[in-house]
């Protein structure tokens, strides 16, 4: 319990020498870096990046249980120091210096082993033992990490070495395309650093009290490892710690790393609220205040035990109320108990783990920063209804959105079975309730569901009916077998939705308010079009097709076509079809900070776009400006110097999918050799168009450059000319 102390001073003094000798001043190589405890979302990228990778941060990690020993710190550093010299005694020991000549040129790889000490400056692969270690000068990387006899791997390690112990290894050195580093290291001895600290300085509490408490406050905390998060490259990156009263993420990858599920720990850190510095400005937009977590933890003790963390605390919900939750609800780290249909979706390079709720249509993926490889526990369970422990572990921020991202804390399947007597109010809250909005500006003519079947919950035939208590104002009309929704007037109707089943009926309430369209001075799209950067505007048109790989359609009447750039909420009850009029700020979507301005226009669009007015309708969007006398050759043949992200070309094509290990990629070819690259993060964006794949069809299409390339556009395809009709894009109406 003595060896860090002896290690300070240790250490102290050879850099107190080293920057005399050297009239030189050693810069901290522990200071704080910007650490983010995102997780990417699985697919691959074509012309955008969608990975956020999880660095560590050096500055509040630390190694092993801490103690309040009050033993010299004299003592300690003859200990450790004792401790190094037999090493030095016993191995013939090379400096860090000499290491680094034997790694010699690009390529060359040494046949025999050297022994070296080194402090581990951090780990960076904890599955194969990857580290960086130093000797205060110099850092040099070890590959991976065996046992002395090369027989294990570092993660079979009963103990194991971790960040500021002192480690001796047996090895091999090379030059790796210019990195010198070593290779095959044999973990020989090591000694373990202890630090002393102040622990009066920290607040005993319950999670559930930290969690309330404000950003910064010390806190100590007793729970149990319920899970652990990885960072890419399978690196411990933090984990959830539970009580008996709440839970909370504690981001460490130090710890993190010295931890397993069931042990039970007490920690000690601040408490914080994280978000990913490039998107705070967009999570103040939408009141979203960040992951509540302890951050600069240190690991007090553990007891190495198999413990089951208390759930007597926790809400039962589902996963459509999580993903319905207003981001501005502090839920972040903490677990909810849902039912949910896992299933596994394998993907070029990745994996997605889903969690359904029981219409098997709400839900999302499992947030990973290791392509799924981080959940292969959730296999077994794949296809199968399930008691699922989850947990939103943040929120995503863009300019358009911000949404909570789940992650399970546990899953137990348990012969789940749903009992058929529910199936009424399951059809009223999954299907019918969600059929209307709070508010209608015109008549929406909208058809309404009247039959509900799930074969997944094994029920078929719960019917819906309608009832209003002010027909002036909102009433059901019956055309053929379909029931319509219809509003007039103004005023506000209660609306019931009753569904039965095998004689069981439930029903729910909605209220429905109707108002009068305002007037707006608006303009035409193409008025729009020719408006000025940065100008606002009100533009009369019909929603068109959808964005893609941002949240947004396009907006089309016999002048012009534009996109529209606006939020997930703009598409609440929102259609292909509806006659809308939009405000929005016209914008060149361009980089302007980029060298070579003129070599690109950038992309025409209305941004921060608002629905100010629907009248609704199931309208046929005009196609009196589109390009229909041009061919694929023409379409690539396009300046980028010029704006043509406002038309609309007509084609004949032939629909080209690449599906490569790591990404997948959409092409629209002319069959002679000429491809336009469809601009998406992914080709499963696109997943509508796959059935064409090798199909000549014909198809709308209008250029973009949204990525601010100065080389080519790319294309976005509206609609296709099917033998039953046409197409859309329905991407973002579908969310």
């Amino acid at each position: 319990m003595k060896t860090l102390r002896i290690l300070s001073i240790v250490m102290l003094v050879v850099l107190a020498i080293m920057a005399f000798v050297a009239c030189n001043v050693i810069e901290d190589e522990n200071k704080p870096e910007e650490t983010t405890p995102e997780v990417t979302t699985s697919e691959s990228t074509t012309d955008e990046a969608t990975s956020e990778e999880i660095t560590t941060d050096e500055a509040t990690t630390n190694s092993g249980e801490l103690t309040t020993d009050e033993k010299t710190t004299t003592e300690e550093t003859t200990e450790t120091q004792n401790k190094v010299d037999e090493w030095k005694e016993t191995y013939d020991v090379i400096s860090f210096e000499r290491a680094l000549e034997l790694c010699g040129e690009p390529g060359n790889l040494t046949t025999e082993r050297y022994y070296i000490i080194g402090t581990i400056k951090t780990i960076t692969n904890a599955q194969y033992g990857a580290m960086v270690i130093t000797d205060g000068t110099n850092t040099i990387s070890v590959y991976g990490t065996y046992s002395s006899d090369g027989s294990i791997g570092y993660a079979e390690f009963d103990e194991k070495p971790f960040k500021d112990d002192i480690v001796l290894l047996h090895c091999t050195l090379q030059n790796y395309n210019g990195t010198k580093e070593i290779k095959n290291a044999r973990l020989i001895d090591f000694q373990k650093a202890e630090i002393v600290i102040d622990e009066t300085e920290y607040t005993d509490m319950s999670i559930s009290d930290v969690r309330n408490v404000a950003v910064d406050t010390k806190v100590k905390v007793d729970g149990v490892v319920a899970r652990i998060t990885y960072a890419n490259g399978y690196k411990p990156s933090g984990y959830y710690l539970v009580d008996e009263t709440q839970c909370i993420y504690v981001y460490d990858a130090d710890s993190a790393q010295r931890v397993q599920i069931g042990n039970k720990v007490t920690i000690i850190g601040s408490k914080t609220y994280w978000i990913l510095d490039t998107e705070k400005n967009n999570a103040d937009k939408f009141g979203y205040k960040g992951c509540n977590q302890i951050e600069n933890v240190k690991l007090i003790n553990n007891d190495n035990g198999t413990h089951d963390f208390d759930k007597s605390w926790i809400t039962e919900s589902t996963v459509k109320d999580l993903l319905e939750t207003p981001v501005t609800e502090d839920i972040t780290t903490t677990i909810f108990k849902v039912n949910a249909l896992v299933k596994k979706v394998p993907g070029n390079g990745f994996v997605n783990y889903y969690f359904f709720d029981l219409d098997g249509e709400t839900g999302a993926y499992t947030y990973t920063q290791c392509n799924g490889g981080d959940f292969e526990w959730l296999d077994e369970f794949d296809g199968k209804i399930c008691t699922v422990y989850l947990s939103a572990i943040n929120a995503k921020s863009t300019a358009t959105d911000c949404y909570f991202r789940l992650l399970p804390v546990s899953v137990v399947f348990e012969n789940f079975k749903f009992d058929t007597t529910n199936a009424p109010e399951y059809a009223v809250k999954y299907h019918g309730v969600g059929q209307f909005l709070a508010e209608y500006t015109g008549n929406p003519k909208s058809e309404l569901l009247t039959s509900i079947s799930s074969e997944l919950l094994g029920f078929d035939g719960v019917t819906l009916t309608y009832t209003s208590d002010n027909t002036d104002n909102v009433y059901f009309t019956t055309e053929g077998n379909k029931t319509i929704l219809n509003c007039k007037g103004t005023g506000t109707a209660n609306v019931t939705i009753t569904a039965t089943y095998n004689g069981v009926t439930f029903s729910d309430t909605v209220t429905v308010t109707v108002t009068a369209a305002s007037e707006f001075n608006h303009i035409t799209v193409k008025e729009a079009i020719d408006t000025a950067v940065d100008e606002e505007v009100y533009v009369k048109g019909i929603v068109g097709p959808s964005i893609v790989n941002k949240s947004g359609f396009y907006l089309i009447d016999e002048t012009g076509v534009i996109a529209i750039i606006c939020d997930a909420a703009q598409f609440e009850g929102l259609k292909i079809g509806h006659e809308v009029i939009v405000k929005g700020t016209r914008e060149n979507y361009k980089n302007d900070e980029k060298a070579n301005d003129s070599q690109r226009f950038g992309q025409t669009c209305l941004v921060d776009g608002v629905i100010v007015a629907n009248y609704y309708g199931n309208n046929q969007y005009s196609t009196a400006s589109f390009v229909t006398d041009k061919t694929i050759a023409d379409f690539d043949s396009l300046k980028i110097t010029e704006d043509h992200t406002t038309t609309v070309f007509v084609l004949e094509a032939t629909v080209k999918v690449v599906e490569a290990t790591y990404y997948t990629n959409i092409y629209i070819t002319d069959g002679a050799g000429i491809e336009i690259l469809l601009y998406c993060s992914s080709a499963n964006q696109y997943s509508w168009l796959k059935a064409y794949n090798g199909q000549k069809v014909t198809i709308e299409m209008v250029p973009c450059n949204w990525n601010d390339k100065k080389d080519s556009y790319r294309g976005c395809v509206l609609a296709l000319y099917g033998e039953d009709g046409i197409v859309y894009n329905e991407l973002n109406f579908l969310k």
